[in-house]
């Protein structure tokens, strides 16, 4: 029983790990199941068994990735902003091709708005209208304007806009929030 789960577990990466790649090659909009298929080296049906259309198999493969930040976020709940950045820098780095993939593509909006949803939810909880740095501000447009910050930041940083090494641009992001917030 445990070889068909390992079987199931390396189809289902082969099927991502496809889709990543033919994302880098091709427009999201263009891409085939026979594509993820062939990249794949699975049968469509075999595809099919897992996922019910490649809308359904980038929704969960986004949906991985979020759930992985989250844990990395939990994981550095006591860690400072600058450490709990390293680690999430650390993770962009590792799966640079996913999130450089969905950035070039035509589902990039999406993907940035669940992404933007979901920092805006983590800082929430940080931010304090009643005293500090915030006092008096609406709470909304300080989750937004960091929250924005934040992505855009990833996003510069995924597409090379960024000239310093992944380590300084984490720090710095984790100094700028440890000041505002």
């Amino acid at each position: 029983m445990a070889s068909v789960d390992r079987r199931v577990a390396k189809s289902r990466e082969a099927i991502k790990t496809a889709l990543v790649a033919l994302m880098a090659d091709k427009k999201f909009e263009h891409i085939t199941m026979q594509d993820i298929s062939d990249k794949a080296n699975v049968g469509r049906r075999t595809i099919y068994l897992h996922y019910q259309d490649k809308y359904d198999l980038l929704d969960r493969l986004v949906m991985e990735h979020i759930e992985a930040l989250r844990t990395i976020c939990e994981a550095a709940e006591e860690a400072s902003f600058a450490e709990g950045s390293l680690a999430w820098f650390g993770y962009f780095e590792r799966n640079k091709a996913f999130f450089a993939a969905m950035l070039r593509s035509r589902e990039a909006a999406s993907f940035r708005s669940r992404f933007l949803d979901y920092v805006t939810r983590r800082l929430e909880h940080y931010v304090d209208i009643a005293q500090g740095v915030n006092e008096g501000l609406s709470k909304e447009i300080v989750l937004r304007f960091l929250g924005t910050a934040i992505v855009g930041l990833v996003e510069s940083w995924l597409a090379g806009g960024l000239s310093e090494p992944i380590g300084a641009v984490a720090k710095q992001l984790g100094l700028l929030l440890d000041r505002n917030l």
